[in-house]
């Protein structure tokens, strides 16, 4: 089962409301369980290079099932490049995040604008917030 365009605009109208409320941009992507995209948004004032950022946190947390953080961190730790993955859109910043309902993976979102952390904290707020 993947995300469905509803669902997934909704998910990035969620996250985008909650930069609005911190008064940040972002661009956020929400991508189906195999990485591919179903809804993107960039606020006013976010930059071009965050929606890139955004689709390849999204593609990388949908296609590894992890956080884009979690990848990073394996990669530091192994000391292994992200060329490993023989994939360029792989990424290991963090701010991607599996999408999950009832224990299977049914997408990815991803958001880029603020620091990677911030990021991450961002798209699990809205998870939060929108499947509640």
């Amino acid at each position: 089962m993947d995300i469905q365009y509803a669902e997934a605009q909704s998910l990035v109208k969620t996250a985008m409301a909650l930069a609005e409320e911190g008064n940040v941009t972002v661009s956020v992507a929400v991508v189906d369980s195999h990485g591919d995209l179903v809804a993107y948004g960039r606020m006013d004032g976010a930059t071009v290079q965050s929606g890139v950022l955004a689709l390849a946190k999204a593609y990388t947390a949908a296609r590894e099932r992890i956080p884009s953080s979690e990848l990073g961190q394996w990669a530091q730790k192994t000391g292994k490049d992200m060329g490993y993955w023989v994939d360029p859109k792989i990424t290991g910043m963090a701010g991607g995040v599996p999408i999950r309902v009832n224990h299977q993976v049914i997408g990815g979102i991803g958001a880029s604008g603020l620091s990677e952390e911030a990021d991450e904290q961002l798209v699990q707020a809205a998870l939060a917030r929108f499947y509640s």
